[in-house]
């Protein structure tokens, strides 16, 4: 399934070898929940006083049937890392929401 995917950038210019990993990990996350109906990812440069080291944060929103899942700001020093830990919690939070989905989640013994 081809994802309606977009792509923003705030503070930041992404080359084509960044947009190229986020369309590898979008592609990823496709396979843990196949009905992702949209995903949009923010890149950007968190704002920063002189002197202090550039911090670059991802955020991810997907659409899903009856929702949406957000990834909130995901900071790190490199670009890659930030980019890779965000799309890391949007699995997890893929796998949660199809547990649930198919009923594999345990319920509470009271």
């Amino acid at each position: 399934m081809e994802l309606p995917l977009q792509i923003a950038a705030h503070g930041v210019e992404l080359g084509s070898e960044t947009g190229t990993l986020i369309r590898q990990y979008a592609r990823k996350l496709d396979r843990y929940y196949g009905h992702i109906m949209g995903l949009r990812v923010t890149v950007e440069v968190s704002q920063r006083q002189m002197g202090e080291p550039i911090v670059y944060s991802a955020h991810i929103d997907v659409t899903i049937p009856g929702g949406e899942l957000v990834v909130k700001y995901q900071a790190h020093p490199e670009l890659h890392t930030a980019i890779q830990r965000a799309f890391e919690a949007a699995r997890r939070r893929l796998q949660d929401y199809a547990r649930r989905q198919r009923g594999a989640v345990k319920a509470k013994e009271y």
